[in-house]
């Protein structure tokens, strides 16, 4: 029933911003070179790095199945975190060159999920800092105190596909699964998701737009805007082509 619809969970990379290509995989790479690394994730190679969650997971898992070479006398693991580190501070001032944007009809649609009294959330694998300042860089100084819960991959949780981090916000929230509708881009937020038995909405970018969806009740394009309807390839028909909260009730209702 479209009363049991309390809050909406979004996840961040891809889903907010298109910060994937333009942004996380820009700062690896300069902190690769910073670092005396001549590593190069281009595009194609970031695309397929993509499927495991978690920046230093990334790193570790690039190591092992696309450069089995490299040889490192100390821990792959605490590399791993070094790099992430230095990869940070550039991903952050990426973000405060205001270089990175918003997808369509992230802002509208924020704005009427807080108009509405609905509660919002995060989860996501990013780090507190990398998330924090993308939504003050992005929403405005005060948007942190929009969400009820900022889950970030700080946390000691699994990553996604696992549904630990959603649990972590039920729990931190007092919500029912049945209250809340997820908000995400790829087909390891989907599965976690969906394990954790929150509704699940899809809004796919260039590098997710081929994962299998299985289980989303809707898959648009982008959230859309007035000016800007979004392609729909699942789900309900949208009411007037870009995703508004009277659409998210309906899609709710029909978990």
């Amino acid at each position: 029933m479209a009363d049991q619809f309390k809050a909406v969970i979004f996840d961040v990379d891809g889903t907010l911003a298109e910060t994937e290509r333009d942004g996380h995989r820009v700062a690896f790479n300069l902190a690769f070179s910073e670092m005396g690394f001549n590593w190069v994730w281009d595009e194609v190679l970031y695309g397929k790095l993509l499927a495991i969650s978690g920046g230093r997971e990334r790193i570790v898992y690039y190591l092992i199945a696309f450069n089995s070479g490299f040889s490192y006398a100390g821990s792959i693991e605490q590399l791993a975190y070094d790099i992430y580190k230095v990869k940070t501070r550039h991903y952050v001032a990426l973000l405060n060159s205001k270089k990175l944007k918003l997808r369509l009809g992230v802002s509208r649609l924020m704005d009427e999920i807080r108009a509405a009294g609905l509660r919002m959330a995060i989860a996501t694998a990013s780090t507190t800092e990398n998330v924090n300042t993308l939504i003050t860089e992005m929403l405005g100084s005060d948007a942190l105190s929009w969400f009820d819960v900022i889950a970030t991959g700080d946390l000691a949780l699994k990553k996604k596909p696992a549904p630990d981090i959603f649990y972590y916000c039920l729990d931190s929230m007092n919500l029912l699964a049945e209250n809340g509708l997820v908000v995400e881009d790829s087909e390891n937020g989907v599965k976690a998701a969906i394990a954790a038995d929150i509704s699940t909405i899809v809004t796919y970018n260039d590098y997710t737009k081929e994962d299998d969806f299985t289980g989303a009740l809707s898959v648009f394009e982008h959230l859309g805007e007035p000016e800007h309807p979004c392609d729909q390839i699942k789900g309900v028909p949208l009411l007037n082509g870009y995703v508004t909260v009277d659409d998210l009730r309906i899609i709710h209702a029909r978990r």
